[in-house]
C-alpha cells in the first residue's frame, strides 16, 4: 500500500498522464509531418499537406478535449 492520499495520488496520475500523452502526441506528429515531408510547403500546397494539418488539426482538438474531460473533475479541496 502506498502512503499517499488518494487525492494526491490523483492528481499526480493526472498530471503524468496529460504530460506524456502530450508529448506522444508532439513527437507523432513531428514524426509524421518531417519523415514523410508532409509539413513543410515546397512551392505549392500538396495533398499530402493538407492531410497532415487536418489529421493535425484533428488530434489537437482530440487532445483538448481529453484535457479538458480529464481536469474538468474537481478536487475535494474545492
Amino acid at each position: 500500500m502506498s502512503g499517499m492520499e488518494p487525492e494526491a495520488s490523483d492528481f499526480l496520475k493526472r498530471i503524468v498522464l496529460s504530460i506524456s500523452l502530450g508529448l506522444v502526441w508532439l513527437i507523432l506528429n513531428m514524426t509524421i509531418g518531417i519523415y514523410l515531408g508532409w509539413l513543410f510547403v515546397k512551392g505549392r500546397v500538396g495533398i499530402g499537406n493538407i492531410i497532415y494539418y487536418c489529421f493535425f488539426a484533428g488530434s489537437l482538438l482530440l487532445l483538448i478535449r481529453f484535457y479538458i474531460r480529464t481536469w474538468r473533475k474537481q478536487f475535494p479541496h474545492g
